[in-house]
């Protein structure tokens, strides 16, 4: 269990720092929102937004990362996993035969 949960920090790690801090505009703005994605990947919406408080309470606010980061993690991730979930289920059939 401790090499799952190792290498899933090295995976949110590199994906925040690499890819989506890159994605969303190299700025503070785009900080914030990957403190919220590795909220995301470590634990839940919750824990996404904890992050967010943590790193906001010590440099300033970061608004847009407050309204897209929630929205995401309580709609529109909750609905890919329901679409995601119901492809694996049809498409799991198949393997059997």
């Amino acid at each position: 269990m401790m090499v799952i949960l190792l290498l899933q920090v090295i995976v949110v790690t590199a994906l925040a720092r690499w890819v989506t801090f890159r994605l969303v505009g190299r700025d503070y703005e785009a900080a914030v929102l990957v403190a919220g994605q590795c909220g995301f990947g470590l634990g839940a919406t919750p824990t996404a937004i904890a992050n967010m408080q943590a790193v906001t309470e010590r440099f300033g606010h970061a608004p847009r990362a407050f309204i897209v980061v929630p929205i995401m993690g309580a709609f529109v991730i909750d609905l890919l996993n329901a679409l995601v979930i119901g492809a694996f289920a049809a498409w799991l059939p198949s393997l059997r035969s």
